[in-house]
């Protein structure tokens, strides 16, 4: 029996289904603005997300490092949540390419409020302070475990933003798990913010690709900076066609990695070794800690894959587990189980 991935949801594979639509994608060159496709595409997740325009990147990093390129300048500030994907997962992306500073803020639940947005914020024109330029949220956050922000908060912080001259941006890599585990339209979730990003390739199941949606202005004048980040492509629309296929068949779906989330997540807890509670999960992500005097997590980590699950650490002592389209309820049923006996057998 292969083993249980859940390493991630961009393991995922295309399906038969999708990888008919590639096949079939009529194609142009879109550096020429001629792509149908890629095109049909951006017009789409626009209207998805309620902005004016969209443009179509090769990786949900490349998005952040646009957003970046958009709002700030070198020496910025830039107010992220405590364990955010821009300080935490991208290579140290945000000062080598933009030349900013992030400030973490809020608690370990990965969410702030707008209060300690307005805390944190450093004003312009400081002979001392780094202006904060921009506040960014990413919804679900990551490493707090797919949470979900709650909708008025998310309007307060883009409402306080907007009144104190600071740009903001929704890193919305997984925004659609957070719309179907809280039955929020999409748009709604989106419109606080000036930008937001969209990933195709995670929940979704694409091999490829992520958005940025916002004002048409903005968004024109990304098309050179991901010309700069070398994110230009030419006949991708054979990309662009997972993208429709995969906002056309995969997004309700999404419920069903959120409840095999939660199935995990409860499985797990049931070891007196590890700190999870099961309600804290509300969509496709499970991060659980490792209580003192339990093994590390590449220990855990190591007897889960002998096991036959495939998680990964996420530090010292927190493992993280992935669900999605190419694992099933039983599969991760069985893989709840063997992350129990890993952890409870781990050296």
């Amino acid at each position: 029996m292969s083993a249980v991935d859940l390493r991630s949801d961009t393991v995922t594979r295309p399906s038969e289904g999708m990888r008919d639509a590639i096949a079939r994608a009529p194609v142009g060159d879109d550096q020429f603005g001629e792509d149908p496709t890629v095109n049909a595409l951006q017009e789409r997740v626009a209207a998805l997300l309620g902005k004016e325009a969209a443009l179509f990147v090769p990786t949900g990093h490349m998005a952040n490092q646009l957003a970046l390129k958009a709002f700030t300048r070198p020496g910025d500030d830039v107010v992220v949540s405590r364990e955010s994907h821009a300080v935490w997962h991208e290579a140290g992306a945000g000062a080598a390419n933009a030349g900013v500073q992030f400030t973490e803020i809020g608690g370990a639940d990965g969410l702030f409020t707008v209060d300690d947005f307005l805390a944190a914020r450093k004003p312009h024109g400081h002979m001392l302070f780094p202006a904060t330029t921009l506040v960014e949220v990413e919804n679900t956050q990551n490493r707090a475990g797919g949470v979900v922000w709650p909708l008025d908060e998310l309007e307060r912080i883009g409402a306080a933003a907007q009144a104190n001259d600071v740009h903001s941006y929704l890193d919305g890599a997984r925004l659609l798990n957070a719309a179907v585990a809280r039955g929020d339209q999409p748009a709604a979730l989106a419109a606080p913010f000036e930008l937001v990003s969209l990933a195709l390739s995670k929940g979704l199941g694409c091999p490829v690709g992520s958005l940025l949606a916002g004002p048409t202005e903005v968004i024109g004048a990304l098309v050179r900076h991901r010309r700069v980040l070398g994110g230009a492509m030419r006949q991708s629309g054979i990309l662009a066609a997972a993208g429709i296929y995969a906002l056309e068949h995969n997004v309700a779906r999404l419920a069903d990695d959120h409840a095999n989330a939660r199935a995990i997540a409860q499985s797990v807890a049931r070891s007196p070794r590890v700190l999870l509670d099961p309600d804290s999960v509300e969509t496709n992500i499970v991060v659980f800690r490792l209580r003192e005097g339990a093994p590390d997590a590449a220990a855990v980590v190591d007897r889960a894959r002998e096991l036959g699950v495939l998680v990964i650490a996420f530090g010292p002592r927190m493992v993280r587990a992935v669900t999605h389209l190419d694992v099933d309820a039983e599969a991760c049923g069985r893989a709840g189980d063997l992350l129990y006996e890993a952890v409870e057998t781990a050296a």
